[in-house]
């Protein structure tokens, strides 16, 4: 771990317990005295940060369209990791940029969507077992905007793009990100990131009916 997530994990661990101090709350009736100890505050803390995901959280549904969604998952090949490990900021920026353009692009093919569609990215960094896996989760409208903006074009009932399809592009995409980012000397190894043939994995999940 870096020492800025030893810090972090820390924090989280101390959260609301003595070693962060804190105050006596006190009865004015019995004079019974409860200790309140303080919250570490940190942006990554699921006690200190629930009020805010709560809030974001509904923020979030109070823009969502009466339309069906789907849950789009982009992840890379375990060969990738050690870019990732190594160059972080860079590596997962590139990886956004990659699944954004992917997402985009096919959508906007006529003979797929034929048209201009939004989403929310999250990245996690972190698989079930704690592993560094990078993914990233999109969430999606089942459609978009015409070309000129007029109408909404609608995908198929249970289909968003084809999975196939959105794979073999973000392969192609991240891995010329990757391999111009080390050309200019943004990802310095001795052996440039390459690749083994695999490609980046896409699984989809109708998320229903809003």
């Amino acid at each position: 771990m870096t020492p800025r997530q030893r810090l972090i994990l820390a924090a989280l661990a101390a959260c609301r317990t003595a070693r962060m101090g804190g105050h006596l709350q006190r009865c004015t009736a019995c004079g019974v005295e409860t200790p309140l100890y303080n919250s570490c505050g940190d942006r990554h803390c699921p006690k200190c940060q629930g009020g805010a995901r709560a809030a974001w959280l509904a923020e979030r549904a109070g823009e969502l369209l009466p339309v069906e969604y789907f849950h789009v998952v982009f992840s890379v090949p375990h060969e990738l990791t050690p870019v990732a490990a190594a160059h972080p900021a860079r590596f997962y920026t590139l990886l956004f940029r990659a699944v954004r353009e992917t997402l985009l692009q096919i959508a906007a093919a006529p003979r797929h969507l034929g048209a201009h569609i939004g989403g929310l990215m999250v990245l996690h960094t972190w698989g079930q077992t704690l592993e560094l896996h990078p993914h990233v989760h999109v969430i999606v409208p089942g459609g978009g905007l015409s070309p000129d903006g007029t109408r909404w074009i609608s995908c198929k009932p249970g289909f968003f793009l084809p999975v196939r399809v959105l794979s073999r592009l973000l392969r192609g995409k991240l891995l010329a990100f990757l391999r111009q980012a080390y050309d200019r000397g943004e990802l310095p190894f001795r052996q440039g990131p390459g690749s083994t043939g695999r490609s980046p994995a896409v699984h989809t999940l109708p998320l229903g009916v809003v």
